[in-house]
């Protein structure tokens, strides 16, 4: 049984929204598909970068909610993004951040893959893990990128969560999201979709001594799986909901079609469905150009721009 495909995207919390950008479209290389707003909180940006065409699993946007307190590690979060990069383009991105004075951890190995830690301005844990990319999901590399294609981000690769108690966490992600268990290393325990790599991966570290986490600045905020389409994410819900869990009801987001809940750990999942996409309301070559707001958000527009700061894109880094 398999419900879900993978990730979707990855969204967290950041400090100030320009040095957000500087690092992920201006050091990171990534395209900024979307500029629009945090549709709860419509005086906050909700910024999504991703591959040049803003495939469905390539996706990492953030809340800059810089007045927030930095977040507090513990379980019920999830700790980790992982990003996959090209098989032996470490030294690269190691001697790229090292100029930037990004904070960097050794690399290391990880089920087999090779990986560099990386601690992003707003304290957010990054790991880049090499792969040669077999993957479904699709990457179209963007030529504006100041990274050369042959090092780009290809998209996420995983994610990592601490849980008081492994267990409830670990029994909802394999017989209701459809995981298997790979193996444990190193005192985490990981989770794979299909035969595993780029964007089915979901580690997990059983931590009872830690207290709850809360989050801040540099926290993961929520993690969403990709699901084929509305009907597809009924489907999930409708098992979510048996195992008694509380989904929301379905929340149409214009570019995807989302619901969320906690899973049994604390840490929040989102469904989100692969389509219509980050083109259905912008030229696919001008994509995160301008503010964007979902319809019925167009009326707020003249506040939402006095609220939300001036950003400079590209970013000059």
């Amino acid at each position: 049984m398999q419900t879900i495909s993978g990730l979707h995207h990855v969204t967290a919390i950041s400090g100030p929204a320009q040095q957000n950008l500087d690092f992920y479209a201006g050091i990171l290389g990534m395209r900024l598909v979307k500029k629009s707003v945090n549709q709860d909180d419509p005086g906050t940006y909700h910024l999504f970068y991703a591959d040049a065409a803003g495939h469905p699993g390539t996706d990492l946007t953030f809340f800059p909610w810089s007045h927030m307190a930095p977040s507090r590690a513990g379980h019920g979060l999830a700790t980790e993004v992982q990003l996959t990069v090209p098989t032996g383009s470490l030294a690269y991105w190691g001697e790229r951040l090292t100029r930037y004075g990004v904070k960097l951890g050794a690399i290391e190995t990880r089920f087999g893959d090779r990986v560099l830690p990386v601690v992003d301005p707003h304290g957010l844990q990054v790991a880049l893990v090499e792969s040669a990319d077999p993957t479904t999901r699709g990457f179209e590399p963007w030529s504006h990128s100041p990274v050369p294609v042959e090092y780009q981000v290809r998209g996420l690769h995983g994610a990592r969560t601490w849980q008081h108690d492994k267990a409830p966490t670990a029994w909802f992600l394999s017989n209701v999201f459809g995981f298997t268990e790979l193996g444990t290393e190193g005192g985490w325990t990981r989770y794979v979709i299909g035969d595993g790599g780029p964007g089915r991966v979901l580690d997990i570290r059983e931590t009872p001594e830690e207290r709850r986490g809360a989050w801040g600045t540099g926290s993961i905020h929520h993690l969403a799986w990709r699901v084929t389409d509305e009907a597809h994410e009924l489907l999930v819900r409708t098992l979510v909901e048996e195992v008694g869990l509380r989904p929301t009801p379905v929340i149409d987001r214009f570019w995807f079609k989302s619901v969320y809940f906690k899973e049994p750990g604390g840490v929040l999942f989102e469904l989100a469905t692969d389509g219509p996409g980050f083109a259905v309301d912008e030229d696919a070559n001008h994509l995160g150009e301008t503010l964007v707001l979902p319809p019925w958000l167009e009326g707020q527009r003249t506040a939402i721009e006095r609220a939300v700061p001036t950003l400079t894109y590209p970013p000059q880094v």
